[in-house]
């Protein structure tokens, strides 16, 4: 849900249900990274429950633009993380294969 100005688009707060501190602090250290932010922050209303707020104020494009932008550069991020460690397992199941080979 987003809730924000209609004549401002350049601010907005967005909350996000089911989710906690992980996908908040990730989702707000990427918006950070983008110069298009002049502020990004989150909060949970209650411990209990269940949902975060995510701030967004911009310099001037759309917020909610600017958040789209971010997740899609934090799910580049998640995949490259993923691809790396794939490929180091392998290559370690490979050199240990070699190994064994070796050996006997």
């Amino acid at each position: 849900m987003e809730l924000g100005s209609y004549s401002d688009q350049s601010k907005s707060t967005f909350s996000l249900a089911d989710e906690d501190h992980t996908i908040a602090n990730a989702v707000r250290f990427t918006l950070n990274q983008d110069p298009r932010v002049t502020f990004c922050g989150y909060s949970i209303p209650h411990p209990s429950d269940n949902r975060v707020n995510i701030r967004v104020q911009t310099t001037g494009d759309s917020a909610r633009e600017v958040l789209k932008d971010a997740c899609q550069d934090l799910m580049q991020m998640c995949q490259h993380v993923r691809s790396t460690f794939d490929k180091s397992v392998n290559d370690y199941k490979m050199s240990k294969t070699v190994k064994d080979m070796d050996i006997k």
